[in-house]
């Protein structure tokens, strides 16, 4: 019988991002949105922290249990950024709004 070490691989949800004809981007593997306005929308993923630029967006699904974000609108921009480059932001928007 083969011995494992006591670590132990640590696995998120699985993470993808469709965008159809920049105008509508569903993202999976969210954990939550840290903020957001019709310009821009920061969110939380399992890997990092993604940012999506672009005019009148609006978030038309958030379902944080699953893990989904589709948000609609004009999109320029989806930019990836580790959790430290972010300055170690905590919390998240709606954390934040419901204290």
């Amino acid at each position: 019988m083969r011995e494992f070490d006591d670590k132990k691989l640590v696995r998120g949800r699985s993470h993808s991002i469709l965008m159809e004809n920049r105008e509508r981007v569903t993202i999976t593997g969210v954990q939550d949105v840290d903020s957001f306005d019709e310009a821009s929308v920061l969110l939380v993923a399992d890997l990092g922290y993604i940012t999506l630029h672009g005019f009148d967006l609006h978030i038309s699904k958030l379902n944080l249990e699953e893990g989904q974000l589709i948000v609609e609108g004009e999109i320029i921009s989806v930019e990836y950024s580790d959790h430290d480059a972010m300055g170690g932001k905590s919390g998240g928007f709606f954390k934040k709004l419901f204290k």
